[in-house]
């Protein structure tokens, strides 16, 4: 697909429990986190999956690769991957995978500098765990989305 046609695209955050859902386009520059995915060892009700695509009907399909530190992969990364071609497989569309790293670091940040703006101040240990289950995968969705947007030779195959 030619560059110059826009994209729209959805990314997911994988996770062995949860796998978080964000939307984008090439054309507005925009990611935003959609919702957050109930999955058992990995695996997600296909037919929310099948849901989201049909609705949003995205030219590609972005999926994080959870890398140590150092760039090696794990065992995450390898269910990652098998999550990415299953969803290529099933759903005959163009997926690619972005480096993660971070991410779920970067957006429990976002979502603590927003309660503290708010005037809301630091929650309990707790609770605070609690909000991040229900907001850091979706939010961590959209930042694996806008990292490709910024640097688009990132992507790689499953």
């Amino acid at each position: 697909m030619p560059e110059s046609i826009p994209k729209t695209l959805i990314s997911f955050d994988f996770g062995l429990k949860q796998i978080g859902v964000a939307y984008g386009q090439t054309l507005t520059d925009s990611a935003t986190g959609l919702m957050t995915i109930k999955a058992s060892g990995g695996v997600p009700d296909w037919t929310v999956v099948q849901s989201l695509l049909t609705e949003w009907r995205p030219n590609l399909t972005l999926v994080g690769l959870p890398l140590n530190m150092d760039g090696s992969e794990s065992e995450l990364s390898a269910r990652a991957r098998k999550f990415a071609r299953r969803l290529q497989g099933r759903f005959a569309i163009d997926v690619l995978m972005v480096d993660e790293r971070l991410t779920s670091r970067e957006a429990k940040s976002i979502i603590r500098e927003g309660q503290e703006e708010s005037g809301r101040g630091q929650p309990s240990r707790n609770k605070r765990k609690g909000q991040d289950l229900t907001q850091v995968d979706h939010l961590a969705a959209a930042l694996i989305l806008r990292s490709w947007l910024d640097s688009p030779e990132l992507g790689q195959s499953p």
